[in-house]
Formats: C-alpha cells, structure tokens, sequence
C-alpha cells in the first residue's frame, strides 16, 4: 500500500536525524520495508552517523590525532546540511574508523581475527517467537478457545504497522492473534502445511532497524527461522522434527515482503 503523502528523499534524510513524527516515522519505515534497496542505504547512513558519534564523543577524543578528529567534524557539518554527495559519507565512515582504529593499535597493538568465533546468540525477539508458538498450540487444544482464522493483512498493517508476507496458497491459516510482546503488539499466525503439520508465523516491530537475513535458533525440540526488514522482525517456528526446510520456506516468505 503506497502511502497518501509519498515518500521523499528530504524524508529519508529526516528519518536518519530522527526529525519525524511518529506518524510520518512509520510511514517511512513501511516504505523502506517494501524497496530493501533504499533500506540499505538508509541503514549506511544510520551507520555512518553512529560511526561519526563515536569518532567525535568526549570518552574517545584522545583516541586520535587531532587532524584527524577535526576532519571528521568539517564531514559531520557537511553531512548535517544535507548529505548532497553520497561519496563524503562514504569518507566519513572510513575517517571516523581510523581515529578509532588508529587509537586502538597505539594501545592494544595491531588488530587481529581470532581462529574462534563464537556463535552468536538470536536476538530476543525469537524467545517471543518460541513463547508465542507454545501458546499457540495450547489454544489449539482447547475447545474453549475458538480459532480465529479470518486474515486481513491491510488490517494488521493499519493497527500495528507491521507488514506480513504473503502466506503461500497451499498453506492453511487456522487462527490469528495479536499478543502482547516485550516491543509491543506483535502477530502470532497458526498455520497447517502438508495437512499435518504445524507452524506458527511470529512478526513484531523489536525496535531497532536492521535487514537481517534468515537465521536459524533452536531451542529444545522447537527450531525457528528468523529475519529481519528494517523495523519489523519475522520468525517462522515449527517443531524441529517438522522443520526440515524451515529456512528455505522462511526464505521464501521474506522474499514475498520485496
């Protein structure tokens, strides 16, 4: 759904200096979950102006030289009034990492990748995601909890401004409901696929911008595939015997949201 007031490029500037309203803040991030590309670069942008305030904050000042710190200052001015060439921003980002890598190497000597990386752990939105699940299969052995089958998209979009992929039209949706969640409203969807199998489809707004791609956490014998398309987060959940290609189905559902 295109907004009414179409989005401007003076918008995405302002949703990067976090000058938006909420209202015209959501709008613009229902934008940027229907074109990545653009999301991408907001998201360099937002990347560069965290880089720049680290480069100038007060506690890493002494970390690089002066001429150093004062270019990146005239960038940050320059940015500030309108960012007109996307390839000073790109300078930024590199002037900013080297007065923090460049005090770094004085002080703990030359960086250096570890044989060892250590996993890391999904974000907390898929605890949510499991939590859901679990309750979703409670109802469904309840008779006193009636299934609420009737999906309206759009109408999820208006109330919590969370966009849902497209369902695939041989998957059966069986009851939907809107829980409350540590980020707010979020969206627990009951599915049945091949006629036996159970899946639930978990989307919530976790507070933070980010395009993650498909991820996989398990936890006991329930296994999840999660991502993330800038302010809303997905999590396709099944039991881990059921979950043979839980990632590719998951892939495709966040390829439905481009």
């Amino acid at each position: 759904m295109t907004p009414v007031d179409p989005i401007q490029s003076a918008d995405l500037e302002a949703y990067v200096d976090d000058q938006l309203d909420a209202g015209r803040r959501i709008a613009v991030e229902a934008y940027l979950s229907e074109h990545p590309e653009i999301a991408a670069r907001v998201m360099a942008d937002l990347a560069i102006k965290g880089e720049l305030r680290l480069a100038l904050a007060e506690g890493h000042q002494r970390h690089g030289r002066p001429d150093t710190r004062e270019a990146a200052r005239r960038l940050q001015s320059a940015l500030a009034r309108g960012r007109l060439f996307r390839s000073l921003q790109r300078l930024a980002a590199t002037v900013a990492l080297i007065a923090v890598g460049w005090g770094l190497s004085h002080q703990l000597g030359p960086l250096t990748v570890s044989e060892v990386v250590a996993s890391v752990p999904p974000p907390a939105f898929v605890e949510e995601a499991l939590r859901a699940h679990g309750t979703a299969m409670l109802r469904e052995t309840m008779p006193s909890q009636k299934e609420t089958p009737q999906y309206d998209p759009a109408e999820i979009r208006s109330a919590t401004a969370i966009v849902m992929p497209e369902i695939p039209k041989d998957w059966k949706v069986s009851d939907v409901q809107v829980f409350p969640s540590a980020f707010g409203p979020s969206v627990e969807m009951a599915i049945t696929r091949d006629a036996d199998i159970r899946l639930s489809l978990f989307a919530v707004r976790p507070g933070s911008f980010a395009v993650m791609p498909v991820a996989i956490a398990r936890e006991g014998d329930v296994q999840a595939s999660y991502w993330q398309i800038g302010e809303v987060a997905y999590a396709l959940v099944s039991h881990a015997e059921d979950a043979v290609n839980l990632k590719g189905e998951a892939e495709r559902l966040a390829r439905s949201l481009y």
